[in-house]
């Protein structure tokens, strides 16, 4: 058997030897903060765009339940009674008014049938209803205007809506625009 004899003192460590030095740890911690930041731009960005593409979604849905409501009760009525650039008053199936506002300061647009208000459409940034004949003007598309009622055949209506994305106004607006013909009235 051997025996060894070993001392209790320590030997110096070398430099290399040693924990991380002062740079190697300062090297450390700037590249980590330069990951965390780049990974924190990263999840704004995402989150941004999530909030944009939700709030495109939400607005595609209220314009089309807007614009289906509107069509069913045009079609549906009876005859025009008045129309304003932002006021439509139809005569109903049952001889009733309906009444479809547009509120410039409130950005609304509202269906009236009494005794019930509904609120439409909301962040609604422009609104504007036109009466037509059936004839188009000699070539082209566009309809022949009127201000009579009672020779109004086609509502034309159009409406931008938009909104905020986290305070900021971009990018987040809605067209829409319809040519309604009213089937009972007129021939």
């Amino acid at each position: 058997m051997v025996c060894k004899i070993t001392s209790t003192k320590r030997q110096s460590l070398g430099l290399r030897e040693s924990g991380f030095a002062l740079v190697e740890a300062l090297f450390a911690i700037g590249i980590t903060g330069l990951l965390l930041g780049a990974l924190a731009t990263v999840m704004m960005l995402s989150g941004r765009s999530f909030a944009a593409l939700s709030n495109y979604v939400d607005l595609d849905d209220k314009n089309r339940v807007a614009i289906d409501q509107l069509t069913r009760d045009v079609r549906g009525s009876n005859r025009v009674l008045s129309c304003t650039p932002n006021s439509l008053t139809l005569e109903d199936a049952d001889g009733l008014p309906l009444i479809y506002s547009y509120n410039s300061g409130l950005r609304t647009l509202s269906r009236i049938k009494d005794p019930n208000t509904t609120v439409l459409l909301h962040d609604c940034e422009s609104f504007r209803f036109e009466m037509c004949l059936r004839t188009p003007q000699s070539g082209t598309y566009a309809l022949e205007t009127t201000s009579n009622p009672s020779l109004c055949k086609v509502i034309n209506v159009s409406w931008i809506c938009s909104r905020s994305i986290l305070g900021i106004r971009q990018n987040t607006e809605s067209v829409q625009t319809a040519r309604i013909v009213i089937r009972k009235q007129g021939t």
